[in-house]
């Protein structure tokens, strides 16, 4: 017998199995595998769309905070510039109004200076009108020659206060 010789039987035989092989292979192993590969790829194609559409969300999200995130620096900047003039309009206020207290005051000391100024003289008028009516009393209560008169101007200014 030979091992490489070709035996009809033998071939009819190993061509039949492996024909009853392939048929059960597709079967029962090519459809799964193949309905599997083809299951696996839709699930990967999916997974894929939904990874880009989930980036696309997220870098529309991004994009939108970025904007929310602008907008809100321009509303604290306004808000910051808002507060900065209501302070310095506040600041020129009260410094208004102090100026207008310290001038009132200024007026108001003035006023008072110038009553006391008023009062002194008034009383050193009528000071000086009680001493010409005294010299002038005694003038005429004393019949005098012009010595005695001058003796009697000088003793009244001697008399009158030095302020």
């Amino acid at each position: 017998m030979d091992l490489i010789a070709p035996e009809p039987g033998l071939i009819f035989w190993k061509s039949v199995a492996f024909l009853i092989f392939l048929y059960v292979l597709y079967r029962f192993g090519w459809g799964p595998i193949t309905q599997s590969l083809e299951e696996r790829e839709e699930e990967i194609e999916s997974s894929i769309r939904r990874a880009e559409d989930a980036l696309a969300e997220a870098k529309e999200i991004q994009a939108e905070n970025k904007k929310a995130r602008r907008e809100a620096e321009q509303k604290a900047q306004k808000i910051l510039r808002e507060a900065r003039e209501s302070a310095e309009e506040l600041r020129e206020e009260e410094e208004a109004k102090t100026r207008k207290r310290i001038q009132q005051m200024q007026e108001q000391a003035q006023a008072e200076i110038e009553r006391e100024k008023q009062a002194a003289l008034e009383e050193l008028r009528d000071e000086v009108a009680d001493l010409a009516i005294e010299a002038a009393q005694k003038i005429i209560e004393e019949d005098l020659d012009a010595d005695q008169h001058r003796k009697l101007v000088q003793d009244a200014l001697d008399d009158f206060p030095t302020n």
